[in-house]
């Protein structure tokens, strides 16, 4: 399963447990190098349309992150925010990744331990 597919599934997963309705959520790719192109639509670019388009408040999920990093950290939660405020939003929140969080190391311990290594 490719990049594309895996993240545009676990973004349905996520939403599906969320109970969201199907138009209130979608998926954006970061992480472009230079001036090439890369898988589309661009998340910072959406955050500028998004607000363009009269949005006002946006909630930002990683899930292909595990951890914050620059890419979630400063692209995301510091450009991400600032220039979807500026361009007409007024609420902006990032959602952290899974980090330290004892449910999720508890997990990954399970996992390793099935896998027997």
């Amino acid at each position: 399963m490719c990049y594309k597919h895996q993240t545009a599934l676990t973004t349905k997963l996520v939403a599906a447990e969320l109970g969201l309705e199907e138009g209130t959520f979608e998926t954006s790719y970061q992480s472009r190098l230079g001036r090439d192109a890369w898988i589309q639509p661009y998340t910072a670019q959406r955050f500028e349309e998004l607000a363009g388009e009269g949005k006002k408040k946006l909630a930002v999920v990683c899930p292909a992150f595990v951890s914050d990093c620059l890419e979630t950290l400063e692209e995301i939660n510091e450009e991400g925010k600032e220039d979807f405020l500026h361009n007409g939003g007024e609420h902006f929140q990032p959602i952290a990744c899974m980090n330290d969080r004892d449910d999720w190391s508890a997990l990954l311990g399970k996992w390793i331990s099935e896998w027997k290594i």
